[in-house]
């Protein structure tokens, strides 16, 4: 097993390496880990490094200090603004421009072929929220608050919050949370199926490090295979779902971890994946 070791990247996201688990740490406690475009660039160097690393088998985010992500961080983006509109040369397309580097980045996290887990705690606010939808599976704290409340600043979610939430807990519930800008406690968004499991604050940690330890265990190959699947033709028609996962499910029975799966199944003994 790989020895244990901790980098930053960039100065705002933390870096850990652990074995076959990477944990990715927003790292501004001060700000609540409010979201910045550095910030954006560090997670995706995070993610070119644990995507390159053959041995990690599970990504973990996280947010250091009292949050995950309290959202954007509007203070930066006011001063950004009003040191623009003070120019001669202000471009209004900066903000989409901007927003389009994050949902680049989101969907890094979408299309990682390894199982992406948000520990989520406090705060998951905006692009925070956009954040971890892009994630596999949410852990929460019982203390978690969940919101998009751009429209309350006279905006709309930029980085996948209305495309995502909707097909997530279907149109006519995003529009209750997205339209009214209502923040969401944990046990209704356990509810609405937004989180995948809700635990005290003090068990946080050990729920999330028994969903690391499961998917570990796992064949790489079948749950990036798995992954792609379900992503890619989640809102296309029956037939091409079907024709999809046929052809994946033909693919993995050649595979090396399925062969192994079964024999160990047969032989009544724990199986050794290899990811090929």
């Amino acid at each position: 097993m790989q020895p244990f070791y901790a980098a930053a990247v960039g100065g705002t996201v933390l870096y850990e390496r652990d074995g076959a688990v990477a944990t990715l740490t927003l790292s501004r406690p001060e700000r609540l880990n409010a979201i910045v475009p550095e910030l954006v660039d560090d997670l995706e160097a995070a993610l070119d490094r644990a995507e390159a690393d053959e041995a990690i088998r599970v990504v973990r985010l996280r947010g250091a200090g009292r949050a995950f992500c309290a959202g954007y961080d509007i203070e930066r983006g006011a001063q950004a603004m009003e040191a623009a509109e003070a120019g001669t040369t202000w471009d209004p397309m900066a903000d989409y421009r901007m927003m389009s580097r994050f949902v680049g980045a989101y969907m890094r996290l979408w299309r990682c072929p390894k199982p992406v887990i948000a520990r989520l705690h406090g705060y998951a606010f905006g692009v925070g929220l956009e954040l971890a939808l892009a994630c596999d599976f949410r852990v929460a704290s019982d203390d978690l608050q969940l919101a998009l409340p751009e429209v309350r600043l006279g905006m709309i979610p930029g980085s996948g919050g209305t495309q995502r939430l909707a097909r997530l807990i279907g149109l006519g519930r995003a529009k209750d949370v997205i339209m009214r800008g209502r923040r969401i406690q944990a046990g209704e968004a356990l509810a609405l199926g937004l989180v995948t499991e809700v635990v005290p604050a003090a068990e946080l940690d050990a729920a999330v490090q028994r969903l690391v330890d499961e998917l570990a265990e796992l064949s790489p190959l079948a749950l990036a295979t798995a992954k792609r699947v379900l992503n890619h033709v989640y809102d296309a028609p029956l037939h091409v779902g079907l024709e999809l996962e046929g052809y994946a499910y033909g693919m993995l029975r050649s595979s090396h971890d399925f062969r192994e799966g079964v024999e160990a199944f047969g032989e009544k003994r724990k199986p050794e994946f290899e990811g090929r």
